[in-house]
């Protein structure tokens, strides 16, 4: 089997991070004792972010899975491919992590089939070994792996949700959007734009956020938040810029649009005159 490069996986430039509390004396802590990590929290706020910078931080390589409802067992551990020669094996990506010792990140692992997210059991418990059934090989994980998952509690159902037998076999981290002025700082700093128009912008997401449960599944993401900014600094006016990110986004539904609209003219009045 050929040598795996691992600086394909390693994350060269610092990731701007902004701690809220404790979460990366945390995560270090976990990381030393090989514990595997489970990150909860709504959409867009910052857990992926997260788990870059601290890869960043340990200096390991990080292979990310973006998980979905199609995403079978073959898709996680590898296959057997045809070629000119024949058959070979083709590792999956978690099982490349477990080869070279890099963090696995699943994102969104309630995505995933129940039946699919069962084989990372043996990696995370004492054994920390993934079994290749098709290919016959019991792959002992490098003594720097570490598998972390997320997902979106908010999203939670019967039909998606992670099993207790899973759940418990990781330590745990919640994640919430930033209070009001950490929020502000990121997004100041990542889009580009003045402090004063970042706050006004989070001020429009608080409003959108009371209203979760209330006619939203969820409120303005602070990844969303970003965007509007970026366009802010493109020249597009505020309140389309509003429109665009953080609006149409949201919602199909015409009364939750014109109540985010009207959250959208208290913050940015002037532009959103000029734009009538």
């Amino acid at each position: 089997m050929s040598e795996i490069d691992t600086k394909q996986f390693l994350i060269t430039k610092e990731p701007y991070y902004r701690p809220v509390a404790d979460e990366v004396a945390r995560y270090q802590a976990a990381y030393d004792v090989r514990m595997p990590v489970m990150l909860k929290g709504p959409t867009g706020c910052g857990k992926s972010r997260f788990v870059e910078y601290m890869a960043w931080k340990l200096q390991r390589p990080l292979i990310t899975v973006a998980c979905n409802e199609d995403m079978t067992a073959s898709d996680l551990i590898g296959r057997f491919l045809l070629d000119i020669n024949g058959t070979k094996w083709q590792d999956g990506p978690l099982t490349q992590a477990a080869r070279i010792g890099a963090i696995c990140y699943l994102d969104e692992v309630v995505e995933a089939r129940q039946d699919t997210t069962v084989v990372i059991h043996p990696l995370t418990d004492h054994r920390r070994q993934l079994p290749l059934e098709k290919k016959g090989e019991l792959v002992d994980a490098h003594p720097d792996f570490q598998l972390v998952i997320s997902y979106n509690p908010g999203y939670q159902s019967m039909m998606k949700d992670l099993k207790q037998s899973t759940k418990q076999r990781f330590g745990a981290m919640s994640f919430e959007y930033p209070s009001t002025e950490v929020e502000t700082e990121i997004i100041a700093h990542e889009a580009g734009i003045d402090t004063e128009i970042a706050s006004r912008l989070v001020q429009v997401a608080h409003r959108s956020r009371n209203l979760k449960g209330h006619g939203l599944d969820e409120g303005m993401s602070t990844r969303l938040l970003i965007y509007a900014g970026q366009l802010i600094t493109k020249g597009i006016a505020a309140s389309a810029a509003c429109q665009m990110a953080l609006v149409e986004p949201l919602t199909d539904d015409p009364d939750m649009r014109d109540t985010l609209e009207a959250a959208v003219k208290t913050f940015f009045p002037e532009q959103s005159k000029a734009a009538e």
